[in-house]
């Protein structure tokens, strides 16, 4: 390896980490069971915000080599297509989809039509991608007038006793300062492809609620939503968690709901996950490029 490393260009990264990534990938996503269940919640959830019907036109921006979740859409009756950067997880993808559903493309450039698609799904990826604000200015630019995205990203409020961050095997990775995390994205890319599980697009963005609602605004988005604001005492979880199963079945919840200082500490742990809405009508029009 010695030599190896005395021969390559820097620039080449760590050898066949585009390998490694696709088979750690495809593994992972092959080992989790059907999301049918959590789909399916979250479903329920955003029709409570907005109307959703069969037929509607659905995106998942990176939705992997196992597209599991265009899959369960698919089975509802919605119209489905999924975008992905990485030429070998479009062939995958398309191959466990049996059909030509998912195309080659970026957050930051999607090969979709303007104001086509109903809803987007954008989960684990903003925090990847090299630019966020561009990234939301074409999901806006794609979805129609009312449409919605539904995002989920890293949080760097989060309070983890053990240090587990969701992206890095290197305990509290978030509240690390950014030199020392640029460090450990060089070191990943470069020389220890384990650090954040093989990936080619490690994490480099970090985010809280607050956050999210700034950029969202920036893309043009007129309002936003957490899945808690969507939830009702009657839903049944699904979390093993007794302190947010506590949270979603009891009183508190609706007190969260109605109370400004209660619903912002609730987002400091729970704000990873927001619903944008795209203004219903005339409103400000991001810049293209």
């Amino acid at each position: 390896m010695d030599g190896f490393y005395a021969t390559r260009k820097l620039a080449e990264g760590y050898p066949g980490l585009d390998r490694l990534a696709h088979e750690h990938f495809v593994g992972e996503q092959s080992a989790r069971a059907v999301d049918r269940e959590r789909v399916e919640d979250l479903l329920r959830l955003l029709d409570r915000l907005v109307p959703l019907e069969p037929g509607q036109r659905v995106c998942v921006i990176g939705c992997g080599p196992v597209p599991r979740i265009m899959r369960v859409l698919e089975e509802r009756g919605f119209d489905v297509a999924g975008v992905e950067p990485i030429p070998s997880y479009v062939a995958s993808a398309n191959a466990y989809l049996e059909r030509d559903a998912v195309h080659l493309g970026a957050a930051e450039s999607i090969p979709l039509e303007s104001d086509s698609q109903h809803i987007l799904f954008f989960e684990s990826v903003l925090e990847h991608v090299e630019s966020p604000l561009r990234s939301l200015q074409e999901i806006h630019r794609v979805l129609q007038p009312g449409g919605i995205v539904f995002l989920t990203t890293t949080n760097r409020q989060r309070i983890s006793l053990t240090g587990e961050n969701g992206e890095y095997n290197v305990p509290f990775f978030h509240w690390l300062p950014r030199s020392v995390q640029e460090s450990f994205v060089f070191l990943h890319l470069h020389y220890r492809p384990s650090l954040a599980n093989y990936t080619q697009r490690p994490a480099v963005h970090w985010f809280s609620y607050a956050d999210l609602c700034a950029l969202g605004r920036q893309a043009g988005f007129a309002q936003f939503y957490s899945p808690l604001d969507l939830r009702r005492r009657s839903d049944v979880p699904l979390t093993a968690n007794p302190v947010k199963r506590l949270l979603l079945q009891s009183r508190l919840l609706e007190a969260i709901q109605r109370s400004a200082w209660l619903r912002a500490l609730a987002l400091t742990q729970l704000g990873s996950n927001i619903v944008m809405l795209k203004r219903n009508g005339a409103g400000f029009t991001p810049p293209v490029g």
